[in-house]
This record gives structure tokens, sequence and C-alpha cells, in this order.
């Protein structure tokens, strides 16, 4: 507590020096940023070799499903056995399946091979973000720069989704359709290992040590408020896909496919400034309702995108619901610190991160076919919508994210009061 007192607003530079932090944000910075080529990589592959975004998006859904579903599963893992040796299995799949899921397309397999393919590609999908916001947990247990690490790790994300999208785009229309996907299965496998070799800073393996103390609280998925945040960030999914397809779309469509890279990339540096914005702030606001209150500013930017019709109003749209997206993701991340115990965070925070990845699936699945059947730009209804009913049911049980006033377990509560007088 006194530390919050005398330094309130911890820093980003005071956060970076924390001991051995770069030993593990390096090379996880190099393994995340796959994570945000994989989806366009393969719209735009197989929308090349079929000719359809509709069946370019329900290939990327496959994958995008297949992650979502495999996600948690995956952060059990890792709290239970340790990252290692999560990592080692997972990042060889991936890098096969995705060459697999290449030759596929590029010699004309048919759809339901693609989608065979897709599912041990989307499977495998490393989730690096979530296994280093575990790190960070590690070494910040009770410090104020708890909060300060939540939007660090946002604005990497972001960062990441700003570079991820533009070299896909670079990639496969500059070099060739296929050269986004296999760069993208490269990165994983190299930045994978790379980060898998960091053993000193990852997680206690809960077998490790006294397994029987959490057997009643091995999953994340039995908080309530974990369940809310699940459907918030589905809704920030949809975003991420129907900007995806739609964008892509609305550049072909005014012959200037280049751009796609370029409006996406705008849309994601909003996120971004935003992050580093957040978490620069001293809040006075209660997490909770600064959840409430960015969603519901997420939405109503979002309502605009179906009606832009030059890339200069597209431009300004998109930059202004990036900077919307941010402020949700920081604080739903924050929150997992309150509400779950540190032995099922990476759990926790695979669940939020999977979350994302099934909306983005759902969003690209349906903008496409919206794309093929309406008019160009009909997949901007796709944020919309996904928003405004994630933000009817984060409004109707927004009460579930309080943590209760007694905790059930001590740990619970580690490293969480200290951000108190931030928020």
């Amino acid at each position: 507590m006194a530390s919050t007192v005398t330094d309130p607003r911890p820093g980003y530079g005071q956060l970076l020096r924390t001991p051995r932090a770069w030993t593990f944000l390096l090379p996880g910075f190099a393994a995340r940023q796959p994570f945000a080529m994989l989806t366009i990589s393969i719209v735009l592959l197989v929308q090349h070799t079929t000719g359809s975004y509709g069946a370019a998006g329900a290939v990327s859904a496959v994958t995008g499903v297949s992650m979502a579903l495999f996600a948690p599963f995956s952060g059990k893992l890792a709290d239970r056995f340790g990252q290692r040796a999560v990592l080692l299995p997972g990042v060889l799949v991936h890098t096969a399946s995705g060459v697999t899921l290449t030759v596929l397309a590029l010699s004309g397999a048919p759809l339901w091979a693609l989608f065979v393919a897709a599912v041990p590609t989307g499977a495998s999908t490393p989730q690096i973000g979530p296994m280093v916001r575990a790190r960070w947990g590690v070494k910040l247990q009770g410090s104020p720069l708890a909060q300060t690490a939540a939007a660090f790790e946002s604005v990497t994300d972001e960062l990441t989704f700003v570079l991820g999208p533009l070299v896909a785009t670079a990639l496969c229309t500059g070099v060739d359709p296929a050269a986004g996907l296999l760069t993208e299965a490269g990165l994983t496998l190299v930045g994978g290992l790379l980060f898998a070799a960091q053993k000193s800073t990852q997680p206690q393996p809960a077998a490790a040590g006294d397994a029987h103390a959490r057997v009643k609280h091995d999953s994340a998925l039995r908080v309530p408020g974990v369940r809310v945040l699940i459907v918030t960030f589905l809704g920030i999914g949809t975003v991420f896909g129907g900007m995806q397809v739609a964008l892509a779309a609305f550049t072909e469509s005014i012959d200037r496919p280049g751009l796609n890279g370029v409006l996406y990339g705008t849309f994601a540096a909003g996120n971004m400034l935003s992050g580093i914005v957040c978490g620069a702030l001293a809040w006075k606001v209660s997490p909770q309702r600064r959840l409430v209150v960015g969603y519901a500013a997420l939405t109503l930017m979002a309502s605009g995108l179906w009606a832009a019709q030059s890339v200069l109003l597209l431009s300004g749209l998109g930059l202004l619901v990036g900077v919307c997206i941010a402020p949700a993701l920081i604080t739903g991340y924050t929150l997992v610190d309150s509400l779950v115990a540190p032995t099922a965070r990476t759990e926790a925070f695979t669940l939020l991160t999977g979350a994302v990845a099934l909306g983005q699936a759902a969003a690209v699945t349906v903008a496409g076919q919206l794309e093929d059947r309406l008019w160009d730009g009909a997949g901007f209804l796709v944020p919309l919508g996904g928003t405004a009913l994630a933000l009817a049911v984060l409004l109707s049980l927004r009460s579930r994210l309080t943590p209760p006033s007694t905790g059930r377990t001590v740990a619970r509560g580690v490293g969480h009061r200290a951000p108190v007088a931030v928020d």
C-alpha cells in the first residue's frame, strides 16, 4: 500500500527496468507477430485461389474457431506443466500445418481439404500474449506496476496488429499470395522456440508445487466475471474480423488493394496510441465503469463504418474505432488479476484471447458472406452488430465484474490491492 501512495503512477520506464523482463519481452514480441498475420494471410491467399471472400472467410473462421476452442486448454496445460512443455510441440505442429494449408490452397484442393488443414493450424497457434502476461504476474506480485504492465501488453498487442497486417498484406500483394502465410509459419517456429528457451521467467507449474491447494479452482471459467469478459472480448473480436474482410473488399472494389494494410494499420495504430495513453493515466474511475463507458463508445464509433464511402472517411472512422478498443482490452485484462487466482491466470488470459479469436472467426465468416451477397462495405455491419450485442450483455451483468468483498483465497488478492489508487 505504501508504494501506491508514494508512486501512484509508475511509468513504462520503471516497468521495463524490472529485472530480467527483457529476456522474455524481446522473444515474446517476435513470437506474437504471427498471431496478427494469420487471419489476413489466410483470407488473402484463399480469396486469391478461389475468387470468393465467402470461402476465404470460412477457412479463416475454421482456424479461429479451432484456436478459440483449444487456447484455454493450452493455457490450462501451461499453468499445470509449464509454458515450455506446451510451446515446444505447439510451434512445430503450427508450422507444419501452416505450410500444409498453403500447399493445399495453391494446388487448388477442394474447400473441405482447406478446412481440415485449418483445424490444426488454429488449434496449435501459440498463445504468447497470455504467457507473457502470466510472466509479468510472477514478476509483479504486490506491485503497483501491475496496471502499467497490463497497459504495456495491450500496447504491444496493438503494435503487433499494426505491423502484422501491414507485413502480411505487403507480402501477399507484393511478393506472392502465399508469402504471408509461409512467413507467419516461419516466425512462429523461430520466435516460439526462442521464447520457450527462457525457462527462468516462466511461472512455476502447478504440478511442481502444491497441486492440492488449487484443485477446487482449476478453471477460470468457473468465475462469473470471466464469463462476462469472454462475451465482451467476443464483441471486440467481431471488430477485428469484420474490419479485415470489409477493408479488403473495399480496397479491391476501388482497385487499390495495397491500401488494405494501410487502412487496417491506421485502425490498429489508434488502438496502440490509445493504449499508451491509458497506461500513463492515473484513473480515478473504477475499472468496471471504465469498461462500460469505453465499450459504449466503441459501439457508437463502429455504427458509422458501414456508411463510409471514401478512403479518407473510412480511415478516420477506423482510427476512432481503434482508439476505443484499447481501453476495453486493457481494463478487461486488468480485471482478471482481481477475479482469478494466480494459478489459473494463464488459462483466463487464453480464454479472453480465444474469445477474440472466436469473435474474429465468426466475423470473417459473416462479413465474407455479406460482401459476396450484398454491397461492397456490407461487412462493416458485423462490428456494429457484434459490439452492440456484447454491450447489452455487459450492461446487464456488469455487477459480476466486482470481486467479492471477502476473497475466497488469499492468493486471489495478491498483486491487486496496490493498484487501487491508480483506478
